[in-house]
């Protein structure tokens, strides 16, 4: 553990550089993000409480190599398995559900790539990841009618495409060396421009006031006539138009982030009510570790966890399996879909309730300003924002139902 440690410091606070690790393994992946985690977690709750931005420690984890984790290995990283993708983001997670939610746009353009790129852009830009840099992301944009409806333009100019508009949620840009950002053409066919970092016309405003997931900077991105070269732009309507993966990757980092949130809440709850909180005045017992209602409590916690955390690895484990068979039909896609919804609602359900069950266990002392321990359901109630659990559970039983597939998209 200390040698991996080691190995990710970064003294000098700056950007990639050639002390970035390259993860070659799944176990090594498992073990780095163990590490990793454990020093994340020690400064967690001042950053969320003083809303500092985690510049140096995002350093330290693009430097870790956890970011270039799924590159394929014919491109020279350790394509590990979904498994151990979710695994990985849940460890980190529950370190700092900021930091967790951070790569998760960048993990779904890493995949993008892999789908749509030219086998030149597959060389450039996973070598690119593998090197530290970091893709952000300029998706949603606010005051629309819904999140597919862009207002956001791209329109081919010789050997450069032309980027016009206005992006918001847009997670990671702050922090990011590219900032893919998602345009319609004349056709409203969407594409993807890598836009790097100090592109003309690319302005990132840290402007994010949400109550929860402070520190992911998830503010404004604008663009104005921004020139990207035609080798950085790609065709994105291409992972919805046939069937990939795409979006269940996407929703089932998503649940892993959830997930964590869940078992830090649960983690400090334990703590608390082992060493602060005092039983109540009719239990006969104590301490409130004996407490038998509390007790009970504390069950119906773990369990509604471990299911979570169960249904995450199964859905996890469809898409391994989908993957290795390399050609993938619209059956694999919604049979991916529907399981990764089930896992969502669950990690949904388990982040809300033990966010608000610390309280009810922990006792009235558990709520002073000085233990921020508050931050657990602002960040699960921001995060499970993303997408509405009410339509996972319509998803889920149209398809068993009625065998209606489940629309391709980033949302499920």
């Amino acid at each position: 553990m200390a040698e991996i440690l080691e190995s990710i410091e970064t003294p000098d606070g700056g950007g990639a550089s050639e002390a970035v690790r390259v993860i070659a393994t799944d176990d090594e992946a498992i073990a780095v993000a163990q590490a990793l985690a454990a020093r994340l977690a020690e400064g967690a709750a001042a950053r969320d409480s003083e809303r500092r931005l985690p510049h140096e420690e995002i350093e330290w984890f693009s430097q870790s190599g956890l970011w270039g984790i799924t590159v394929p290995k014919a491109y020279g990283g350790a394509g590990v398995s979904f498994v151990t993708l979710t695994e990985v983001v849940k460890l980190i997670a529950a370190a700092d559900p900021s930091l967790g939610q951070l790569p998760q746009n960048h993990f779904g353009l890493v995949d993008v790539i892999a789908l749509t790129g030219t086998e030149e852009q597959k060389r450039y830009l996973f070598a690119q990841v593998l090197a530290g840099k970091r893709f952000g992301n300029g998706f949603s944009e606010k005051g629309t009618k819904h999140v597919l409806d862009l207002k956001t333009r791209v329109r081919r100019d010789g050997d450069h495409y032309v980027v016009d508009g206005t992006k918001f949620y847009s997670t990671g840009a702050l922090f990011a060396h590219f900032v893919p950002v998602l345009g319609l053409d004349e056709d409203r066919r969407g594409w993807l421009a890598y836009i790097p970092q100090g592109t003309e016309g690319l302005a990132v405003v840290d402007d994010w006031s949400g109550f929860g997931q402070r520190t992911t900077a998830s503010g404004t991105v604008t663009l104005a006539n921004v020139r990207v070269p035609a080798s950085l732009v790609l065709p994105a309507h291409r992972v919805s138009e046939l069937p990939t993966l795409n979006g269940p990757v996407s929703q089932i980092i998503q649940a892993a982030i959830d997930a964590g949130i869940a078992r830090a809440a649960i983690e400090d709850t334990l703590a608390f009510v082992r060493t602060r909180s005092r039983p109540w005045v009719d239990s006969g017992v104590e301490r409130a570790s004996e407490d038998p209602l509390t007790v009970r409590e504390i069950g119906h916690l773990h369990i509604q966890l471990h299911a979570a955390e169960a249904l995450l690895e199964r859905a996890a484990r469809v898409l391994d399996e989908i993957a290795a068979k390399g050609a993938t039909t619209e059956d694999d896609v919604a049979r991916a879909s529907v399981a990764v919804g089930e896992a969502k609602v669950l990690t949904t359900e388990a982040a809300l309730l033990a966010g608000e069950k610390l309280f009810e266990l922990a006792g009235t002392q558990s709520t002073l300003a000085a233990h921020n321990l508050d931050r657990h359901w602002r960040n699960a109630r921001t995060h499970t924002l993303h997408d509405p659990v009410r339509w996972k559970y319509h998803l889920v039983g149209n398809y068993y139902l009625n065998g209606v597939k489940p629309a391709r998209h980033a949302w499920n």
